[in-house]
């Protein structure tokens, strides 16, 4: 069959001679009932406004529902809100603390509202309510720190072993880790420890090591040792030694058969490394290796 009989046929173009050829041949049976099929068929019937009217429906349902509300109602929802944001602003506002804190081999110098002097040493952290610092002086310490107190109401250190109080003095407060000392300079301050009060004068000192009340000896400076770059002990167990060490120079401190629990008495320098390390291994029996940033402490008959 000629590939171009179909389309004749279907625009009625082919001549009789070609109609009689046509009908001859195997796919015109099948043609003949593909036409009869396509006869057979209905497009489906579509109503304009029937579509529009419904798609205008559709719209309608989407549209945001509104609820009316009674004036006295939604004022007073208003006000709800309004107190609600005044009071966590307030509450938000007075939580706000003013906090100080040092890394190892580091101090800074704060000056307070009321012109009270404090110098926080290495590895420390100290925090206040400025907001709050004309009716109540208190202050959170974490670590050591020198105050040179200005005269005035009550003034309040809290720490995590214990709280001293003053009306204007010099003293000293370190508060770390199984060790808790105070020392007054000047005036009178009151130590509050496991609820009992103790009042120091000026030129003693109150000493906690490992939950136990220490006797320790009056100050001989002015001043702690650490305000002029050293750090002094009197018979204090070698592991707090070394912690201050380790603080004031930003090292590694590692020890090999080292009796950490010996009492040491002695002073090493804050700035110089290669001093600070005789004076703390002389005394205490033990060798020391310097690798950079770390050091390590071992006993002569170490292997």
């Amino acid at each position: 069959m000629q590939e171009n009989y179909l389309a004749k046929w279907l625009n009625n173009e082919l001549s009789e001679e070609e109609l009689a050829s046509f009908k001859q041949s195997e796919e015109y049976a099948s043609y003949q009932k593909i036409v009869r099929a396509s006869d057979a068929l209905e497009a489906p019937s579509f109503d304009m406004e029937k579509a529009l009217g419904d798609f205008k429906d559709r719209q309608l349902k989407k549209e945001t529902k509104v609820i009316k509300m009674r004036p006295a109602q939604y004022l007073m929802r208003i006000a709800a809100a309004v107190t609600v944001l005044f009071a966590a602003t307030y509450f938000y506002i007075n939580s706000l603390n003013e906090t100080f804190s040092t890394e190892y081999a580091q101090r800074t110098e704060i000056v307070l509202p009321d012109a009270s002097e404090v110098l926080l040493n290495a590895e420390s952290e100290l925090s206040y309510s400025e907001r709050k610092w004309d009716s109540e002086r208190k202050l959170t310490l974490e670590g050591e720190a020198f105050f040179k107190v200005a005269k005035g109401e009550k003034f309040t250190v809290t720490t995590d072993l214990g709280t001293v109080s003053v009306l204007g003095t010099q003293f000293n407060v370190e508060s770390r880790k199984g060790f808790f000392e105070v020392t007054c300079y000047e005036g009178l301050v009151s130590v509050s420890y496991q609820g009992k009060e103790e009042k120091l004068p000026a030129g003693t000192s109150f000493l906690v090591v490992n939950d136990r009340i220490m006797p320790v000896d009056a100050p001989l400076t002015s001043e702690p040792s650490w305000v002029n770059n050293e750090s002094s002990f009197k018979s204090i167990p070698l592991t707090y030694v070394l912690n201050e060490f380790q603080r004031q120079y930003n090292v590694t401190v590692e020890t090999k058969n080292v009796d950490l629990t010996q009492l040491f008495t002695g002073t090493f320098s804050n700035t110089n490394i290669n001093l600070a390390l005789q004076s703390i291994s002389t005394p205490s029996q033990i060798s020391y290796t310097l690798e950079k940033n770390k050091v390590l402490f071992y006993a002569e008959n170490a292997p």
